[in-house]
């Protein structure tokens, strides 16, 4: 019942959160009037992909701004937000578009959530080009059903004039048919493709096929960000590029500048024989795209796979807690369960929830770990880990608190990982990862 009134809340406030988008577009004057609007949304990858294609404008000369989860800024100059919400509140938000028109930019690229698209949060912002990275059951606790999310993300494909969508998504056929034009990606559909695919643990390359031609393989593009899933990411970026007129020399170089974003497949390398790498993966969708290529890339130096991850207590939703479970039970090696913004809901429970699917697994009990205390469990895991491992820190990513609770406690992944790496290779010794 009261998860019920919770959400009625929500829905009964939606009238407040339009005219206060209203209201501030109007105070601060429609600030990106006059500008290219690249809106990204979907459920996992709209972060890679935004500042993917923030790169590919870069290296083409285009004066090119960018807001996103993890930093907002313009022509190389970004600023890291301390909020939580990817797209904020409209006084924030229309208080940085303008601060952005003052930087004389031409183009802006706008990571874009469900939340902000249902509550209107970008109203008086014209889209000119809105991508899907894709779409999979996330932020039900909100929404309520799949069909309500998946309507919040169609809002903005109905303010754009043109989209661009990840063809392999079931849901494909509905956003194309919100849109008066489109293209299409995919690695095995689309109208842009990828072959000839090469994975490492610390980046991926590939040929790009546009419908009928495919670009010289011994030419390929090269993303520094890991995964097959990235892929995507930079057909994505590529889809915009081409869209806007930029030639393949550009494109490519552009998603090669591009060396990491903070949280997002962001490998930590103090000289240790083993890779560490942080990543804000935190749904079924964003495991089940990770961990079978972070799996290859371990045992095919013959190290194993080290996960470490938790799940958001609270509101949201507890159903995503077994298959997440069950999913680092079919390829990790070694699980660590640790908090991940339980909110005062009680790890036992948490906990219990995640190893509901990790049981239905051939996964070894004895290489199951649960430390509550985040630092601790990340000390854990350094200190476990072995040459040729791939550890894998989940979970937080980018963000500067966790959400305990007495209320956010400051927190930043990165300084964790990185310190307790330091402490352990404190003798100075560098020894390179091996690849």
């Amino acid at each position: 019942m009261r998860e019920k009134l919770q959400r009625l809340r929500d829905w009964l406030l939606i009238p407040y959160h339009y005219w206060q988008g209203v209201f501030w577009a109007l105070v601060y004057g429609f600030p990106t009037r006059g500008m290219t609007v690249i809106g990204v949304t979907g459920t996992n990858g709209k972060t890679t992909t935004s500042f993917m294609i923030y790169e590919v404008l870069r290296a083409a000369g285009k004066r090119v701004g960018i807001l996103t989860t993890v930093s907002y800024g313009a022509n190389g100059r970004l600023t890291t937000p301390h909020e939580h919400a990817t797209t904020p509140h409209p006084r924030l938000l229309n208080q940085r578009l303008r601060a952005l028109r003052k930087r004389h930019i031409d183009y802006l690229v706008l990571e874009t959530t469900s939340h902000a698209l249902a509550q209107n949060r970008i109203w008086g912002i014209k889209i000119d080009s809105a991508v899907l990275t894709n779409m999979t059951h996330e932020h039900l606790d909100y929404h309520g059903t799949f069909e309500r999310y998946m309507e919040a993300k169609r809002k903005l494909f109905l303010k754009a004039e043109f989209g661009i969508v990840n063809a392999e998504d079931e849901v494909a056929p509905l956003f194309l048919a919100s849109v008066p034009h489109s293209m299409t990606f995919g690695v095995d559909a689309g109208d842009l493709r990828a072959s000839n695919i090469k994975l490492e643990s610390d980046s991926v390359q590939f040929a790009l096929c546009y419908r009928d031609f495919c670009a010289n393989p011994k030419m390929p593009i090269r993303s520094n960000i890991a995964g097959e899933f990235n892929v995507y990411n930079a057909l994505a970026a590529a889809a915009v590029g081409l869209h806007y007129g930029l030639n393949l020399a550009d494109i490519a170089e552009g998603i090669s500048n591009l060396d990491s974003v903070d949280g997002r497949m962001e490998v930590v390398d103090v000289g240790q024989p083993w890779t560490a790498i942080i990543d804000y993966a935190h749904t079924p969708d964003a495991f089940a795209k990770l961990l079978p290529d972070m799996k290859k890339a371990a045992k095919k130096d013959g190290g194993r796979l080290i996960v470490l991850f938790g799940s958001a207590g609270g509101r949201r939703d507890p159903s995503k807690r077994a298959p997440q479970g069950e999913l680092a039970g079919q390829y990790a090696d070694v699980i660590i369960l640790t908090e991940e913004d339980d909110r005062g809901t009680p790890a036992e429970e948490i906990f219990g929830d995640i190893e509901e699917g990790i049981s239905k697994t051939r996964f070894a009990k004895k290489n199951l770990y649960k430390i509550e205390k985040r630092p601790e469990a990340i000390e854990f895991a350094v200190e476990m880990a072995r040459r040729n491992d791939v550890v894998l820190f989940l979970g937080k990513g980018h963000e500067r608190t966790l959400e305990r609770a007495e209320g956010d406690v400051k927190y930043y992944e990165l300084d964790y990982v990185r310190r307790a790496l330091k402490r352990r290779f404190a003798s100075g010794n560098r020894v390179e990862n091996k690849k």
